[in-house]
């Protein structure tokens, strides 16, 4: 995805840096594509996550994954990184409270080709910091079949334009 984006409505257009005023309740925003490689699951599992399904193609395909799989947490770390640069790096955001919920449905293959989605669920001012407003999100991933592989329920803290001035 090239040049930053902002909501406007239940659209997005180029524009500014984000902040809590631009998101909209029911707006949904692409985080673009990602290619998955053999090489970077393997690169994460070695550090983070070191089971036979993620390291080696053989174990993947005698798993029920069915081939080189990257690991959920992988795929977390994938999500974040299209979250980032689709809008979050470009943003007034501080930070969020915790993940309310998160599904790995589908492995995630070597050569899968991911497409992210975000859609606002939900948006209110902190009563006891006015200048920080709480932007509830469904986010979710899917491979180039359509199938949804990842999805993440989560609150993301945003100042408001005026704080952010």
């Amino acid at each position: 995805m090239t040049g930053k984006t902002r909501a406007i409505g239940k659209t997005w257009a180029i524009g500014k840096t984000w902040a809590y005023e631009d998101f909209t309740e029911g707006a949904s925003l692409d985080l673009g594509t990602k290619l998955v490689s053999a090489a970077e699951i393997i690169e994460f599992a070695t550090e983070f996550d070191a089971q036979p399904m993620h390291l080696d193609e053989a174990a993947g395909k005698a798993s029920i994954l069915g081939g080189l799989a990257a690991s959920g947490w992988h795929t977390c770390a994938m999500f974040m990184r299209m979250l980032c640069d689709a809008f979050l790096l470009d943003s007034t955001c501080q930070g969020a409270p915790g993940v309310d919920q998160v599904r790995w449905k589908k492995p995630v293959l070597a050569g899968d080709m991911l497409r992210g989605s975000t859609t606002v669920l939900a948006k209110r001012l902190s009563k006891s910091k006015p200048q920080l407003g709480f932007v509830t999100m469904r986010s979710e991933l899917f491979n180039q079949r359509g199938e949804s592989v990842f999805d993440l329920e989560n609150t993301v803290m945003f100042l408001t334009r005026g704080a952010a001035a």
